[in-house]
């Protein structure tokens, strides 16, 4: 039973024309100790201003007995990013709102116990393994591209969990850096930027030589195997979304988010020159 978390309009509030004028961008509703966040529908609920900022959003999450978030897909890329970015740094889980797998026997569990034992011990040996490497790389890095060593992105895990997969940065400015300052400006045009999938060409992203090389044997990605560590991710599975890419997935490719994605999924595909989505070939 779907219980809404806002109470009957006619009992308890009165819409103003100024309520109506400035309408939500989403439905707040509780189901179980999870706040279901959706599109705009037939349930009608007053303004909510903290919703609009993310200070205050965080603030809201701080104080409130939710355990996780759900949030539609629909709302977009700018909304889902806020949403993320409030629940991170509220400590709540924020999960997008896929169509469910099917249930997994107690063998395919267990099989899952061992998986996920045999990535831990193998990230962990291949970390340490990697270790110089790394270190060196770091160290180019403060000579040949000052800033920070390493970005992380927001990318969807299992049952369409958002969490932030770590990469070395690649770049001479970093384009998160820009797209959070884009975001944090109340002007209309970054909103409709952010709105409509802001992003960079390469050149503007402004790849460093170094960059380039990590890039070209995916390097960059080998601080995710803190993210196997962790048991975000797996050694060996499917494709590891990007938040940007997974919101334009069909219904029937999101149900593949049900799965722990993998390094190697994510690599191989990442070495292609396209990205080929569901949404664009229907």
């Amino acid at each position: 039973m779907t219980i809404s978390i806002i109470p009957p309009l006619e009992n308890y509030y009165t819409v103003t024309k100024q309520d109506q004028d400035r309408s939500s961008y989403c439905t707040l509703q509780w189901r179980r100790g999870q706040l279901l966040v959706k599109a705009p529908g037939q349930v009608l609920q007053p303004y909510l201003p903290s919703l609009d900022k993310e200070q205050s959003l965080v603030k809201c999450l701080e104080h409130s007995p939710v355990s996780l978030v759900r949030i539609d897909p629909k709302l977009g890329e700018y909304w889902l990013k806020v949403w993320a970015s409030a629940c991170e740094q509220a400590s709540k889980p924020i999960f997008l709102r896929i169509p469910s797998a099917e249930q997994l026997s107690k063998q395919g569990s267990l099989w899952r116990s061992l998986q996920r034992l045999f990535d831990w011990i193998v990230a962990l040996v291949f970390l340490l393994a990697v270790s110089p490497v790394m270190l060196i790389l770091v160290l180019l890095m403060r000579v040949y591209s000052p800033g920070t060593f390493f970005e992380r992105e927001w990318r969807v895990g299992k049952r369409g969990k958002l969490f932030r997969a770590i990469k070395f940065r690649t770049t001479a400015v970093n384009k998160k850096t820009l797209e959070d300052k884009a975001m944090s400006d109340s002007s209309p045009l970054c909103v409709y930027a952010c709105a409509n999938n802001f992003s960079l060409t390469e050149d503007e992203q402004n790849v460093t030589r170094l960059g380039h090389w990590m890039r070209k044997y995916n390097i960059d990605n080998l601080p995710q195997l803190f993210n196997v560590l962790q048991g975000e991710m797996s050694l060996v599975g499917p494709r590891c979304w990007t938040l940007e890419e997974a919101v334009r997935l069909s219904s029937e490719k999101q149900r593949e988010l049900n799965k722990v994605p993998g390094i190697t999924g994510s690599w191989e595909v990442e070495t292609s020159n396209k990205l080929h989505l569901d949404s664009q070939t229907s």
